[in-house]
This record gives C-alpha cells, structure tokens and sequence, in this order.
C-alpha cells in the first residue's frame, strides 16, 4: 500500500475553525483509507475533528495530505475539492 502526499491551501477567510473542521471530517468518513494532515509539525486524523481543531490553520496555511489505503486516490480528491472549495465558505459576486 502506497501513500498519496499533496499540498493544499486553505483559501476560506477564517481557516480551520469548527464547520470546516466537521464538513472536512464527515466528508472523508467513509472512505477506508488513513487521512492526514500535516501543519507546522502537528499530524492530525483529518476524521477527528478536534484533531483538526488543534492545527490552527489559518488562511494562507499550507497543509501536506497523506492518504494511506485502498481508496486513497479517492480520499486525496475529495480533501482537495472541499479545500478547493473554502469548505464552502468562499462568497461569489
């Protein structure tokens, strides 16, 4: 089994605070594969959402991805969408 590796970006305003603590965690839920995140030395579960708590991602932060298993492929996309996204936090005009 390999592991994914992939930098990511939060975009959204406010960082990692609680909802995109929760979107994040619930999204990947489902998926067999070990997700984490790794900011400033901490390496969180990205299923825990005090352990994303605990980053203190602010926007402009830079996180490395791993994804260990089976679906990893399909973890590392679904991370990177809903960071792509700003956890949905991004307004458009």
């Amino acid at each position: 089994m390999s592991e994914l590796l992939e930098d990511v970006i939060v975009i959204n305003p406010l960082g990692i605070h609680a909802r995109p603590a929760a979107l994040l965690a619930q999204s990947i839920a489902h998926f067999q594969s070990d997700v984490y995140l790794l900011f400033n030395g901490s390496r969180v579960n990205a299923k825990s959402i005090m352990g994303l708590l605990t980053l203190g991602a602010a926007r402009g932060s830079r996180i490395s991805v791993s994804c260990i298993g089976e679906d990893a492929d399909e973890a590392m996309a679904r991370v990177k969408a809903i960071f792509e996204s700003g956890f949905n936090e991004i307004k458009s005009d």
